[in-house]
This record gives C-alpha cells, sequence and structure tokens, in this order.
C-alpha cells in the first residue's frame, strides 16, 4: 500500500488525476470504477482540464459507478440541486464535459423493477468488461466503503444496502437540506457494489481529506481488517492500493 500525503485538497486531486490520466494513455480501453460526491470532484474537475487543454481521450474507456440511491434515476428536466442521484451528479460534473461514449457508461439503476436481477447483471458486465482496471474510492465518516455500512460482508457483491443512520445525517446535511427536501422523505437504501467486488479492481485509489476524516482513517488503513469498519478491507486488497490524503486526515496515522 502506498500512502501519499499532500498538502491540501487540490494538491490530492491534481495527483489523483495524474494516476488516472497515465492509465488512460497507457491503457485507451482501460475500466475505470468511479465514485461520487465532493471527495472526487476536484479530480473530475482536473480529468476535464487535461481532456480539453492536453487531449486526454476518453473515446475507449468505459466507467462503472460504485453506487446509487434506490428510487432515484438521473432527470435532466429536474434543476440540479434538485435532483440528487448520482448518475446527474456523474453527468453535469464529468461525463457530459468529456468524449466518453454513452455506451460505454455503466451506471447503477435505482430504478430496477427487479433488484436482484440488475445487480447480477451489473456484476456480469463488469467481468463482461474485463474488470475494473482502477478504482476510485472514498471513505464515509462511518467507515463505509461505497454503501457497504458496518457489518456488511467483506466478501459482498453489488445488492440493495439499507443505509446507516450516520450515512443518512452526513447525506442529508451535505446534499439534501438545501434542497428542501426532508430528512424522512430522502432514500435510506442505495444500490452499492460490494467488498467483494471492490477487492478485485487491478488497482484501488482511495481519497480522503480533512480532519474529520482523519479518526477513520487511522482505524481502517492501520486498525484491524473488520466489517465494523468496511474500508479497512483496503489492507487485504491483492493489486495495487494508492491512498492519497492531505495532511490533516492524516494526522491520526502512525
Amino acid at each position: 500500500m502506498d500512502i501519499i500525503i499532500k498538502e491540501n485538497y487540490q494538491e490530492i486531486s491534481l495527483a489523483a488525476a495524474s494516476i488516472i490520466a497515465d492509465l488512460i494513455r497507457s491503457k485507451p480501453d482501460c475500466v475505470l470504477g468511479l465514485a461520487t460526491g465532493s471527495t472526487p470532484l476536484g479530480t473530475y474537475r482536473e480529468l476535464i482540464r487535461r481532456h480539453k487543454e492536453e487531449n486526454l481521450d476518453f473515446f475507449k474507456v468505459k466507467t462503472f459507478n460504485l453506487d446509487e440511491y434506490q428510487g432515484i434515476g438521473i432527470d435532466l428536466s429536474k434543476p440540479y440541486d434538485q435532483d440528487r442521484s448520482a448518475a446527474r451528479f456523474m453527468h453535469e460534473e464529468l461525463f457530459k464535459h468529456i468524449n466518453l461514449q454513452k455506451e460505454n457508461i455503466y451506471l447503477p439503476d435505482g430504478l430496477a423493477r427487479d433488484m436482484n436481477n440488475f445487480c447480477a447483471w451489473y456484476e456480469q458486465e463488469i467481468v463482461k468488461a474485463g474488470g475494473i482496471d482502477l478504482q476510485v474510492l472514498g471513505i464515509g465518516s462511518n467507515g463505509h466503503w461505497a454503501f457497504n455500512e458496518p457489518g456488511s460482508s467483506l466478501s459482498s457483491r453489488t445488492r440493495v444496502q439499507p443505509l446507516a443512520q450516520q450515512t443518512i445525517d452526513d447525506n442529508y446535511e451535505s446534499f439534501y437540506k438545501k434542497s428542501g427536501i426532508s430528512k424522512e422523505a430522502m432514500p435510506h437504501f442505495a444500490v452499492t457494489l460490494g467488498i467483494g467486488t471492490i477487492l478485485e479492481s487491478r488497482h484501488a485509489l482511495m481519497l480522503a481529506n480533512g480532519e474529520k476524516k482523519a479518526a477513520i482513517l487511522a482505524k481502517a488503513l492501520q486498525g484491524p481488517v473488520t466489517s465494523a469498519i468496511t474500508a479497512s478491507a483496503i489492507q487485504t486488497h491483492p493489486g495495487k492500493v494508492t491512498v492519497i490524503l492531505d495532511r490533516a486526515a492524516a494526522a491520526k496515522l502512525k
């Protein structure tokens, strides 16, 4: 595991974007696993800049997203601040700015009628694509990866997962409160890649910043591997692992 400590969020984003860009240039048809949320946002903006200014070519790249809220799908007719889907986030913050082909974008379907069949199909599509070359990851305040909440099996696959109260509270403050949606009305379930699926990626790239993540990062990276902190599974990843943190997030590492 390579742990890289940067001075600030901007440096994290530049370093992560460089790793992804290097992969795309060396393997133009690579498969990327992508995450939503504020943590990878700077990385995506830097990738957009490199596409527009340095001809970084996404034409053959395939992408699979980590998760989506159940009961939600992309709705481009709504203003961005009212459509809180992960699909809308990816569209606005990355996809519409680069030359990624629509048919190469795979997103969990929060509106699938038969969720078990959809989850099985999603896993099969990852396998058909040749597996995920690089998986972008963050870490939740309770130590979750994607929406694999505490207690999730470390061998779990893509499935519907009930959200922990801490995750609901965090997401409400970050996204739904400003949209005028009540905590009771916001999604309480999500479709998520499983830990076992994530661990099959060839390269895991985990990003985190800020002092609020310092304590949980120390447990995930240097504590025991436990389903109580699903991100601790990173210690068992059989492939390449890169963790990029700012000094505040790395403050409690030994």
